[in-house]
């Protein structure tokens, strides 16, 4: 009797210290688990947690928390052998969750649990090289979050150094990941989902994760072809050459079948001038590509951005008419309007304006018909000295939008102001620089005012023109080319001692310009004081204004 009661009461004092007899999964669940540590820039220890594999090929999972601002993390698993981190595989700083790769062969990962949590279900806290008096607590609360994934609340005394530690269902499946215990001893404890931790992804977008780029270690390019490309067009604006050169090389090493890496690392060698190289990788990505057309067209495109603005250092291989080449090759294959808009492109760079102009008429019923396109073949109009063909063209090109007109439309509107002021179009050229300033009000500056003068003047506007020589004053009022512009437009309206004024002001500013004497002179033989004027036009004359001498002359 006395020993059946012995053995009650020590039943229950194990009960009462949290201890439960020890599943048989333990030992082996516990080759799973490891600690954790990170290292700063400087090679100095971080921060320090648990975690466990998730997969036969390094894939882990810990707590974020020890990996933010990390260049580096290495792991000692449960035999105490010490193996570095090589890839972030996805993270988030609001549950402090980290996954990763390990540099290992292979890895023996728990076992996710697929069941549902269940309140009141016992769970084991496995931690770092324990096989034996694991924790045990039953499951207080669940909670959900981001499309069903658990929080729990855990009736469980967590040791220190728990963060990152699986949290263990009875049949030895990981159910959770353990969180930071906020106060040594405390009785409750918290877990995320570790189907939550096994979700997480790197996607094409995750380079700009802030929770990542927190992270110095590097970031593992997606598993999916698309995704990873994606992160390479990310990457190409978001990161410097030499992380974005060790990405490519690595997205070359893990999808060496597609395209994009050998033309991304081919426009990297061609920046470099290393244009050997660069023509064997666009070589290797025609042979891989499945469209050819696309990688005909991406070693058009690099050959001419080359011939174009790196023309400094000549390439035997490369030329215009070898991009011309690529682009008809690709235009071979499948005939896409944006494959012949290659070629008319380079037909213009190779000064061949009616060929680039006949090139360019083809895709005005297509599919990329666009105030653009037109602009360009009025640019080859202009080199072909035909204002009426490009003065239509660019009419065509306004035509594509409609009022209230968009601030897209300013470029296309500006550029038939100037040819319509060319060709005497004056109060035509007006109405297109009004629309331009209505678009443009917060960028316009003095020379648009004054280039609005002008077309005004020739349109006999010149109260108008007034108006924007003033404002073209107002805001460069020590221009004295502007002063002068005026004090002429003044003469001209007989505001002569509105020019006087003006006049004084250009001889104030700069005592050596000769408009100022010119100008003043004028005003004042126009009023009839020629004694004074003749004076200021010999000024004038002697500083060099040849119109000085005419004009004397003409008041003596």
């Amino acid at each position: 009797m006395k020993k059946t009661i012995l053995l009650v009461l020590l039943t229950a004092c194990l009960s009462s210290l949290n201890v439960l007899a020890q599943p048989s999964w333990t030992k082996k669940a516990a080759k799973s688990v490891f600690t954790l540590k990170t290292f700063n820039e400087q090679g100095t220890l971080l921060g320090s947690a648990s975690g466990f594999f998730m997969g036969t090929g390094g894939e882990a999972v810990s707590s974020y928390t020890p990996f933010k601002g990390a260049y580096s993390a290495v792991v000692i698993d449960a035999s105490g052998k010490e193996l570095p981190v090589v890839a972030m595989l996805g993270a988030d700083d609001t549950y402090d969750i980290a996954k990763f790769r390990v540099d290992i062969k292979k890895s023996t990962p728990l076992t996710v649990s697929a069941a549902n949590v269940q309140t009141g279900a016992s769970v084991w806290l496995l931690p770092y090289r324990e096989t034996k008096d694991c924790p045990v607590g039953t499951i207080r609360k669940t909670e959900t979050f981001r499309d069903g994934y658990e929080y729990l609340t855990l009736a469980l005394t967590a040791p220190e150094g728990s963060a990152g530690c699986p949290l263990m269902d009875e049949n030895g499946e990981v159910i959770g990941i353990m969180q930071t215990s906020w106060n040594a001893g405390d009785t409750l404890s918290y877990a995320v989902s570790a189907r939550y931790a096994d979700s997480l992804r790197i996607s094409g977008l995750s380079i700009n994760d802030p929770a990542l780029k927190a992270i110095g270690i590097k970031k593992a390019l997606p598993s999916d072809i698309n995704q990873a490309v994606l992160t390479l067009y990310v990457a190409a604006s978001s990161l410097d050459s030499a992380a974005f050169a060790s990405l490519v090389d690595d997205f070359i090493q893990q999808y060496p079948d597609a395209p994009d890496g050998y033309q991304y690392r081919a426009e990297q060698e061609t920046q470099a001038h290393q244009f050997d190289a660069a023509a064997r990788d666009m070589e290797q990505a025609i042979r891989v590509a499945t469209k050819k057309d696309d990688a005909h067209f991406a070693y058009s495109k690099l050959i001419f951005g080359k011939e174009v603005y790196l023309n400094e250092t000549p390439y035997d291989g490369w030329s215009l008419d070898k991009a011309l080449a690529e682009a008809r090759e690709a235009s071979s294959i499948n005939p896409l309007a944006v494959y012949r808009h290659q070629e008319a492109t380079i037909l213009y760079a190779q000064k061949k304006y009616q060929e680039a102009y006949q090139a360019y008429t083809t895709l005005f019923n297509s599919e990329i018909r666009s105030a653009e396109l037109f602009y360009e073949a009025a640019r080859c109009q202009e080199m072909l000295r035909d204002t009426v063909a490009q003065l239509s063209l660019l009419d065509s090109c306004v035509a594509t939008f409609s009022r209230p007109y968009l601030k897209e439309a300013a470029p296309y509107l500006l550029a038939r102001a100037q040819i319509r002021l060319n060709a005497g179009k004056y109060r035509d050229a007006v109405n297109d620089l009004n629309d331009y300033e209505q678009l443009m009000q917060a960028t316009v500056n003095a020379n648009f005012y004054h280039l609005r003068h002008q077309a005004e003047i020739g349109g006999r506007l010149f109260q108008q023109a007034l108006n924007d020589i003033n404002r073209c004053i107002d805001m460069e009022p020590d221009n004295g080319y502007y002063l002068a512009e005026r004090a002429s437009l003044q003469v001209r309206v007989g505001l002569y001692d509105d020019a006087k004024a003006t006049a004084q002001e250009i001889i104030r500013i700069d005592p050596e310009y000769s408009d100022g004497y010119l100008f003043l002179g004028l005003s004042q033989c126009l009023k009839g004081e020629k004694a004074e004027g003749i004076k200021n036009l010999q000024k004038a004359l002697e500083l060099g204004d040849t119109q000085a001498k005419d004009l004397i002359e003409k008041y003596q």
